[in-house]
């Protein structure tokens, strides 16, 4: 079988351009609908939010991958090296490791990409790893470097990347290729396509022994930002997380040849949904500030922790909404007194109600279809 880097034109990319032009228009739409909410929202909850948005991306790229993180042990490394609190005793190397790639890439997303910003990343990402040939530098084996799947007797190659003896050249056309189409950059590319580029560029030259996937998505926001001008905040990983099999799916239809329009609108449609869910959770917090300063001081301490308590399930919140059980068992009441408070929480309007009897459920009064 052959693959893209296998074909004559190599890397130059072909793709139908005005099939991307009212995707890219609609992204920067948004993003300036992101921009003039999270302004909306107070310095205090700027900071929790930005901290619940990275540690999402943080904890669902590594999900991607397979690798399961704590999230709260992942959060409160991230505020650490945010200068926003201590870092939780027993947080694991890989979740430290994840945190200090992000908030790297959240600081320091204007800054060229060199051979040095991935290998810091790797860095984070592989400390420690002992199956690891080289941490902190481009693979050097020289078996072929496969994604595969199924039985050991009988595998299923998804993809061959170049030989390592063809990395370092690679990785140089690359990093000027992603410096060349920045913003002020001598062929500077919209938004959408250069992000979506880049990744696909990126893993399939999969230049690391292990950590490709993740150092790939960080690439795809780094460029996202350059182009904004600022972090994203974008709930990539998050949105892809939840459609793994279409992700995957996208990339082995794509890594064959190099006319790339499907991907590109693949990617693209996948990051206006990121974005879409990333301005949702941005008016949830507009919402709960609202919340709170409507029914400051009304509420007794049951109802508080309660409404605290739904608050913290985020714009799902409770799974089919609040029940008097859920009411009962988060403040140890007697079920009298949940059904008083939960009445009388709707007759200030901090909650509606649906269903009767047994089926009968409670959600936040905000004004919005959460």
């Amino acid at each position: 079988m052959s693959w893209n880097w296998e074909k004559p034109n190599w890397p130059n990319f072909t793709y139908d351009s005005t099939a991307l032009m009212p995707l890219e228009k609609r992204f920067l739409f948004q993003s300036g609908e992101f921009i003039g909410a999270f302004k909306h929202i107070g310095t205090d909850d700027q900071d929790t939010l930005k901290i619940e948005l990275i540690s999402d991306e943080a904890v669902k790229t590594s999900e991607i991958e397979g690798e399961i993180l704590n999230r709260d042990s992942v959060q409160s490394s991230l505020r650490h090296q945010l200068g926003l609190g201590a870092e939780n005793p027993g947080t694991t190397p890989a979740e430290r490791g994840i945190a200090k790639m992000m908030v790297d890439l959240y600081r320091s997303f204007a800054g060229a990409l060199t051979d040095k910003t991935m290998f810091g990343w790797h860095r984070m990402l592989l400390s420690g790893e002992a199956s690891i040939q080289v941490i902190g530098g481009y693979r050097t084996r020289a078996d072929a470097m496969q994604v595969v799947s199924g039985p050991v007797h009988k595998p299923t190659v998804h993809f061959e990347a170049p030989p390592s003896s063809r990395v370092r050249d690679e990785m140089k056309q690359f990093v000027t290729w992603f410096n060349d189409t920045a913003p002020g950059g001598k062929t500077p590319l919209p938004s959408l396509t250069r992000a979506g580029i880049a990744h696909l560029h990126f893993v399939c030259v999969h230049p690391f022994e292990d950590g490709n996937g993740r150092i790939g998505r960080a690439l795809a926001e780094k460029s996202l930002a350059q182009n904004l001008g600022q972090p994203s905040l974008i709930a990539l990983a998050y949105t892809i997380e939840r459609k793994r099999k279409d992700y995957y799916a996208s990339l082995e239809r794509n890594n064959k040849e190099t006319e790339i329009t499907s991907w590109l609108e693949y990617f693209a449609n996948t990051v206006l949904e990121a974005q879409n869910d990333t301005i949702k959770r941005v008016d949830f917090y507009v919402a709960k500030a609202k919340f709170y300063q409507k029914h400051r001081g009304s509420l007794n301490e049951r109802q508080a922790k309660v409404i605290a308590r739904i608050f913290r399930e985020g714009i799902d919140g409770f799974e089919g909404g609040l029940s008097a059980e859920n009411y009962i068992s988060i403040t140890g009441t007697s079920r009298a007194t949940a059904t008083r408070d939960l009445q009388d929480l709707i007759e200030k309007g901090a909650l509606t109600r649906t269903g009767e009897l047994r089926h009968t459920r409670y959600r936040l009064s905000l004004g919005k279809p959460w």
